[in-house]
C-alpha cells in the first residue's frame, strides 16, 4: 500500500492507495492504445471541448481538491487552490491550441524542377507515459501540463502518480475519467497508475512511445537510461532540476541593493526552495560589502517550511552537511526553522569566485531546499568564463541598472552566455514564477533536461509529442484530412 503523510505532524494523511498489479498496467496500456485511433481522429473541436471539460469538473472541486492535497504535501490552502487553476488554465490553453489549428505544423512545397509535390503534417507520436512530479500536486501531476499537453496532440495518456500525494491523485484522476467520459473521450484515453514497480513496467511497455517526467536528476537519468535501452528506444521528456545562477551587476548593487537582497531571500526560500527555478547561486561584486550584509540579513530573517517528505527532507540535510563541510565555503547565515518534523531551514553559504571555479563539480550542484550560495566576483571578465562552465540550467537572471552604461555592456556579456546554456533569462526580476503562455520556454541544455530544444510548460509543449509525416505525390483523396484541401487548392 502507499500511503501520504502530512509534512507538517509527519502523520499518515488521506486513505492508503494499492500499488497497481502487473496486469492492470498492461490493461491501461492496452485500453490507450486501443483509444489512440479514435483520440487522434477526433476533430480539434472536440478534443478541445474534452479537455474544457476536465478543467470545469476541477474547477467545480477545487476546495475539496486542495482541502486533500494540503492534507498530504502541507502546501497551505492558497498556494494549492491557486495550483488548480493554473492547471485547469493550462487545460484551456491548449484548447486553444487545438482550436487555432497551427499545431499541425502544415508544410507543401508544390512539384517543379523534377521534385514531386510533397506535404508534411504532424501526428501523435503514440500512447504517452507520464511521471507526475512531488511539488507540484496539481500542475504537473495527474492532470499536469504533461497530461494536458499530450491529451492536446492526441496521445492517450497513462500516469504514474507520485507517492506523494496518492490520496490527490486518486482524487484528481476520478475526476478527470469522469469530465473525459461525459464529454465523449473513448475509452482508455486516460489512466492513472500508481507504485514504483508500475512505473517501471509502465515505462518498458512496447505500446508506450513518449513518456515525460518532472523530478530529479538521478530518478530522471535512470528512467531515461531505460527509454534507451528499450528494444525499441522512446523518446524522453525529462525536467531534472537547476540551480539558476542569478548576476547583480556593481550598479544595481550600488542603486537597489536593499530590495535584491529581499528579493533573493524570498526567491530562494519561496516553496520551502522545492522549486526547480529557486535561485541557487547568486554572484555579486566583490567589492559591495553592504550588499553582501543586506542578502545575509534577509536571509536570517526569512522562514522555513515543511518539506515535502521525510526523503526529500534527508535530501536536504544531507546537502546541508557537504557544502557546510566544504574548506572553501563559509556559512553565513540561518533563517527560522520550519515547523514539523520535516521543516527546512533556511541557509546561506558563501565562497569567492576563484574557489567556486575550482570545485564546480560540488559548489554548483543542486541543493533542493531553501540553500543558496553567494559568490563574489572581482570582474565581468573573471566571472564570464565561470559562468559558461556551469551545466545547463532553466534560467539565468541578470540585475542591472537600466541607467549605468557599464552595467548594461556586461550584461550584454552575460546574456550572451545564458543563451547558451539556459533555456529562460530574466532581467531585473528572479528566476521562480514560470508563466504559461505561448512564448514560455521551460526548458535548457543538460542537466537541467534531456530535451533542451521542448518546453514542458507552455502551449509549445504540445510539440513533444508529435511526428512530422511528409506526404510524397499522394493524391489529395489519400492525404489525411488536413491536407487534402489544400492539396486540392493547389
Amino acid at each position: 500500500m502507499i500511503q501520504g503523510f502530512n509534512p507538517r505532524t509527519g502523520k499518515p494523511a488521506g486513505e492508503p492507495v494499492a500499488e497497481t498489479p502487473g496486469a492492470d498496467v498492461d490493461a491501461a496500456v492496452a485500453a490507450a492504445a486501443e483509444a489512440l485511433p479514435a483520440w487522434a481522429a477526433l476533430a480539434d473541436e472536440d478534443r478541445a471541448r474534452a479537455l474544457e471539460a476536465v478543467a470545469d469538473a476541477l474547477d467545480e472541486r477545487t476546495k475539496e481538491l486542495a482541502a486533500l492535497a494540503d492534507e498530504e504535501t502541507a502546501l497551505g490552502d492558497t498556494r494549492l487552490t491557486g495550483e488548480v487553476g493554473r492547471t485547469t488554465g493550462q487545460l484551456r490553453l491548449f484548447a486553444g491550441v487545438l482550436r487555432d489549428g497551427r499545431y499541425h505544423d502544415v508544410a507543401e512545397s508544390p512539384a517543379g524542377g523534377g521534385i514531386p509535390e510533397i506535404e508534411r503534417i504532424s501526428h501523435p507520436v503514440g500512447p504517452v507515459a507520464v511521471f507526475a512530479a512531488s511539488n507540484f500536486p496539481f500542475a504537473f501531476s495527474v492532470m499536469g501540463g504533461d497530461t494536458a499537453s499530450a491529451l492536446a496532440a492526441g496521445c492517450p495518456v497513462v500516469v504514474k502518480a507520485h507517492e506523494g500525494h496518492p490520496s490527490t491523485s486518486d482524487l484528481t484522476a476520478q475526476i478527470a475519467q469522469q469530465a473525459l467520459a461525459s464529454a465523449g473521450a473513448p475509452a482508455g484515453v486516460f489512466a492513472l497508475i500508481h507504485g514504483v514497480d508500475a512505473g517501471l513496467q509502465l515505462l518498458k511497455h512496447p505500446d508506450i512511445a513518449a513518456a515525460g517526467f518532472t523530478g530529479s536528476t538521478a530518478g530522471g537519468l535512470a528512467l531515461a537510461k531505460i527509454c534507451a535501452e528499450r528494444e525499441v528506444p522512446i523518446p524522453f521528456f525529462g525536467e531534472l532540476g537547476a540551480v539558476n545562477p542569478v548576476v547583480v551587476l556593481p550598479g544595481a548593487a550600488t542603486q537597489r541593493g536593499a530590495d535584491i537582497a529581499t528579493g533573493y531571500a524570498g526567491s530562494l526560500t519561496l516553496g520551502a526552495g522545492q522549486f526547480c527555478t529557486n535561485p541557487g547561486l547568486l554572484f555579486v561584486p566583490a567589492q559591495d560589502e553592504a550588499l553582501r550584509g543586506a542578502v545575509a540579513d534577509a536571509v536570517t530573517e526569512s522562514s522555513g517550511a515543511p518539506m515535502l517528505s521525510e526523503r526529500i527532507y534527508s535530501g536536504y540535510e544531507a546537502a546541508l552537511a557537504e557544502i557546510e563541510a566544504h574548506p572553501a565555503v563559509t556559512s553565513v547565515a540561518a533563517g527560522t526553522t520550519g515547523e514539523g518534523p520535516w521543516g527546512a531551514t533556511p541557509r546561506l553559504f558563501a565562497t569567492t569566485l576563484e574557489e567556486f571555479a575550482a570545485d564546480t563539480e560540488v559548489l554548483a550542484k543542486e541543493r533542493f531546499g531553501p540553500a543558496g550560495l553567494l559568490i563574489t566576483y572581482p570582474s565581468a571578465e573573471e566571472l564570464l568564463p565561470v559562468l559558461a562552465q556551469l551545466g545547463g540550467n532553466l534560467v539565468g537572471a541578470v540585475h542591472g541598472d537600466p541607467g549605468d552604461q557599464a552595467d548594461l555592456a556586461t550584461a550584454r556579456q552575460v546574456i550572451a552566455v545564458f543563451q547558451r546554456t539556459v533555456g529562460r533569462i530574466v532581467w531585473n526580476g528572479w528566476p521562480t514564477g514560470v508563466a504559461v503562455n505561448a512564448a514560455q520556454h521551460h526548458g535548457g541544455p543538460y542537466p537541467a533536461t534531456t530535451a533542451p530544444a521542448t518546453t514542458s510548460v507552455g502551449s509549445a509543449a504540445i510539440r513533444r509529442w508529435l511526428v512530422p509525416v511528409a506526404y510524397q505525390g499522394l493524391p489529395a483523396e489519400l492525404l489525411p484530412a488536413q491536407l487534402a484541401p489544400a492539396a486540392d487548392e493547389g
